[in-house]
């Protein structure tokens, strides 16, 4: 036993024998995937920052009267004190959260000396660029834990490749920002399987898009539903989270709102009784229920349809509460007699996440349906950024021209004329300078009175007698008129009478509908100011 002893100490002090570990091929023990997905997912971040910021660039067209007037035209009179109110702020139908992140970044601009045109047109879409694509990497990572990374790699593709997408995601539209919030609850919302929820987060980002657009409740209604059926705390979801989370967010609303109304005021009510209750919205148009479901969404998903009905026949059941809540949305709205392609833009991401699993099961034809979802999106996303209903805004940078020439002491004061229907252009926000304007004011009766007929009414039935009643001498006359080339014919003996000359004419769009025409017109009196 003792030379058996000796031995084994012997051989334990001998530096030549020293134990060696074995080296572990676990994935737990290795930091190589790791640092592969880091630097993967570094890449898709710096890629769709940069992929963003080209969409926004490339998207200078106009879409709706309220990109402008529901956000920087009301912050531009924030910060500047010139400008138009529309009615809905006069009414309290509107909030001042949302108009005031753009007035702040005006403010900034001020204070810096550097508020010219260009950069108070461009900084407010850079940081709705910037949002979107911080929603769009967020979705792929939430789809990254919660999916295979083929299902996330393909619904990011789908996410950038919607037309739809690059159309709207750098709009100052309260619907963007509505959409933008709504991804990001998502990302921390209790989905079956995720590990990213946080009631915290995903509560407070519902509470903020409720506060910038209160319709954003019905996309949260069957989510918030399925959360509380599910969730084993109920009272502690309620009461710990759930009410001081609404309340804080719906105080700071209501004292945002009232600071700049001057009284106290809760426009989430204001915005539900006028446009839901009244059916106020229905001033601007009406559509059939089946409207979102025949044309509305299919527009909207574009492309990628095929894809998305593929990808609901996939879904398992812990999809099942997105389609509910894509289904729930759509019916909701459909309701609602007045419709637009924008309302249901807050479930398009949601439908891309259907559209990821599709490409994902496709293995030979993947790449050939890729490409054709690529071409195919490309197109009416060059055509409707950079074609459609373009002369918008080229019409303000031909006018913006006329604030050199009221800085000049001896030219007369510019005096411009929208004969156009309400709100087709934005106006000081893109001009930066209190030159007079005026335009077709096309507001709701509030009152009920059955023969209301706002002023835009009364000038497109009759356009010389309004023009002839409005403008009785010749002192009262604007310099410049603008006009779609529709309206032409109409009032061309007042023109000719008045000694007005056509200035320019600017391309609009090839698909006029109702009042709108395919070009600009810029008239200029005889002895009036030259935009050239």
């Amino acid at each position: 036993m003792e030379k058996i002893r000796a031995r084994f100490k012997q051989d334990r002090s001998s530096p030549s024998d020293t134990v060696r570990l074995r080296k572990r091929n676990s994935v737990l023990y290795s930091t190589d995937d790791s640092r592969a997905q880091k630097h993967e997912f570094l890449g898709v971040t710096v890629f769709t920052v940069v992929f963003r910021l080209v969409n926004c660039l490339l998207v200078q067209s106009s879409f709706v009267p309220d990109e402008y007037w529901q956000s920087l035209e009301v912050s531009h009179r924030m910060v500047f004190n010139y400008g138009y109110e529309t009615w809905e702020w006069k009414e309290g139908i509107r909030g001042y959260t949302y108009p005031l992140v753009f007035a702040v970044m005006y403010k900034v601009l001020h204070l810096m000396n550097y508020d010219t045109v260009q950069l108070l047109i461009l900084v407010p879409r850079i940081f709705q660029a910037l949002l979107a694509a911080y929603a769009d990497v967020k979705l792929y990572r939430l789809i990254l834990q919660w999916e295979t990374p083929d299902v996330a790699k393909w619904t990011h593709f789908c996410q950038l490749c919607s037309w739809f997408n690059w159309y709207c995601c750098s709009r100052t539209l309260t619907n963007t920002m509505e959409t933008v919030l709504t991804t990001l609850a998502l990302c921390f919302y209790p989905l079956p399987g995720s590990k990213m929820h946080n009631s915290w987060l995903y509560l407070s980002l519902v509470s903020l898009a409720v506060i910038v657009r209160p319709t954003a409740l019905i996309v949260w209604l069957p989510l918030l539903f399925c959360h509380f059926c599910l969730e084993e705390n109920k009272l502690k979801l309620i009461i710990q989270q759930g009410i001081p989370i609404a309340a804080l967010t719906l105080g700071v609303s209501i004292l945002i709102d009232s600071v700049f109304y001057g009284k106290w005021i809760l426009v989430q009510w204001n915005f539900l009784k006028f446009n839901v209750l009244h059916s106020v919205a229905d001033f601007y148009g009406t559509h059939p229920w089946h409207w979102y479901f025949t044309q509305g969404l299919v527009v909207v998903i574009g492309p990628h349809l095929p894809l998305f009905l593929y990808g609901c026949k996939l879904a398992t059941k812990k999809h099942r509460i997105l389609l509910i809540t894509i289904l729930w949305t759509t019916a909701i709205y459909s309701l609602l007699p007045h419709k637009e392609f924008r309302f249901i833009y807050p479930v398009l991401p949601f439908c891309m996440i259907f559209c990821g699993l599709s490409l994902a099961k496709l293995q030979t034809w993947r790449k050939p349906v890729a490409c054709a979802l690529l071409l195919l999106n490309i197109i009416p996303a060059l055509y409707t950024g950079l074609i459609h209903q373009c002369g918008a805004l080229d019409v303000m940078s031909h006018l913006h021209q006329l604030c050199d020439i009221s800085e000049s002491q001896n030219a007369p004061e510019p005096d411009v004329l929208f004969l156009m229907p309400c709100h087709s252009t934005p106006l000081y926000s893109h001009l930066h300078c209190p030159i007079k304007l005026r335009f077709l004011e096309c507001p709701p009766d509030l009152t009920g009175n059955e023969q209301y007929v706002d002023e835009a009414d009364k000038f497109f039935s009759d356009p010389l007698h309004w023009l002839r009643t409005s403008f009785p001498t010749q002192s009262t006359l604007p310099s410049h008129v603008l006009l779609f080339d529709s309206l032409e014919k109409d009032i061309a003996e007042f023109l000719v009478e008045n000694r007005f000359v056509k200035q320019s004419e600017i391309f609009h769009t090839h698909f006029p509908e109702g009042r709108l025409g395919k070009n600009i017109l810029i008239y200029i009196r005889g002895s009036g100011l030259s935009t050239n």
